[in-house]
């Protein structure tokens, strides 16, 4: 009977042990941390990249990649230059949506 019940406790803790490997942590993996900046100067801007929110990071992320190789900077999403960045590519996508319509 002993042998029987610590071959059942062992199983279960195998199993407990499977679940809790298998359960993922809530750990945020945002690139950018805290706010950022609220501007960039456009002269030295060589591309921007927006990450929507996801199950890693709940932010919206718009990091600035500037020109020469002088980094990446991460820039406010309610920034004004951020918001017209946006509404610069909504605006694009829409007439290219349009013209591939007619």
């Amino acid at each position: 009977m002993k042998m029987k019940s610590a071959a059942v406790f062992v199983v279960i803790a195998c199993l407990l042990i499977a679940h809790v490997e298998g359960v993922r942590t809530s750990v945020r993996r945002c690139l950018c941390q805290g706010h950022g900046a609220n501007g960039v100067r456009v002269q030295r801007i060589d591309k921007i990249e927006v990450y929507p929110a996801s199950a890693s990071c709940e932010n919206v992320e718009i990091i600035v990649v500037l020109k020469n190789g002088a980094g990446k900077k991460c820039l406010n999403p309610e920034s004004s230059l951020a918001k017209n960045y946006i509404n610069k590519v909504i605006q694009k996508r829409r007439q290219l949506q349009e013209n591939s319509t007619h």
